[in-house]
């Protein structure tokens, strides 16, 4: 299956910032030790199980570099790969292959790496009711890679930049003289009709309690809750507030995620899906090649 490539403006000019950055003047060791005219086959190799993600943007790498390179994959992004399978091959001139190949596997591997996590992450709070989100903790400039990668790992994206919601924290509440006044501040500045949500982050019960009589709060952040404080803090608002949703974060880990979940929250926000990325190994090889 041949591979589309991407037409969002933002990831196509990260792209070519990338190239520009990798290429510079011009790649010296291909241009002296690869003819021009060679025509070959490259090979992406996955080196360990996961879950695939950035074949568009790989093959959007490559069409930047060689509009006549051809990417074609067998499996999609968001979809399981095994180790030593086969993700997709390129055809098309050796030289262009190999001055895309980096940017290419860079992107693919750190892609390929979240949605691997993310969707580990997903499996162990699957019938718990809570979905997992991602944080704007994400590479400077690669967000929209990051959290489409959250996407294909089936995880949920959560704030994508500072303009898409309110989310007041600690150093807001300590600016504003505390948290219900932060929030009177925000929902004094809102327009009445406006569709922008307000969450607001807890860090202790009467934090939570104080949120709760704020009737523009729309979701309660518990930062950083033992689980027994979780579960008490879930049964409060419930009580309460039915309209609220409820987001956990902090200290969430495989380890921690399921006891999290079962606390009743709504989203469990995992800013190491992003910030701690781990590459899925993924190898590229040309395979086969003629003059």
């Amino acid at each position: 299956m041949r591979l589309s490539i991407l037409h969002d403006s933002t990831m196509l000019q990260r792209i070519e910032s990338a190239l520009r950055e990798d290429i510079g003047t011009g790649d010296i060791t291909t241009e002296c030790t690869v003819p021009t005219d060679l025509k070959g086959v490259g090979v992406f190799q996955a080196k360990a199980n996961g879950v695939l993600s950035g074949l568009e943007v790989a093959a959007t790498v490559f069409h930047l570099v060689d509009r006549d390179l051809d990417l074609d994959a067998s499996i999609t992004d968001g979809m399981p790969v095994l180790r030593g399978a086969t993700i997709a091959m390129v055809r098309g001139n050796v030289a262009s292959m190999l001055t895309a190949e980096r940017i290419a596997l860079n992107f693919l591997q750190r892609m390929s790496g979240i949605a691997t996590a993310t969707a580990s992450m997903v499996k162990l709070v699957e019938g718990s009711g809570a979905s997992i989100l991602d944080t704007r903790k994400t590479a400077p400039c690669l967000r929209a890679f990051d959290k489409l990668a959250v996407a294909h790992g089936r995880g949920t994206n959560h704030r994508f930049g500072l303009d898409d919601m309110v989310l007041i924290k600690d150093n807001h509440i300590a600016a504003a003289g505390g948290l219900k006044e932060a929030v009177e501040l925000v929902a004094a500045r809102l327009p009445a009709d406006s569709s922008i949500k307000i969450e607001v982050e807890a860090s202790t019960l009467n934090q939570v309690i104080e949120a709760l009589s704020c009737e523009a709060v729309d979701i309660i952040m518990l930062d950083n809750f033992t689980l027994d404080e979780m579960a008490t803090a879930v049964k409060l608002i419930r009580g309460k507030r039915e309209d609220v949703r409820i987001e956990a974060s902090g200290n969430v880990n495989e380890q921690t995620v399921r006891g999290i979940a079962d606390t009743g929250v709504d989203m469990i926000s995992v800013g190491g899906l992003t910030h701690s990325v781990r590459a899925l190994d993924i190898s590229f090889n040309i395979s086969e090649t003629k003059a």
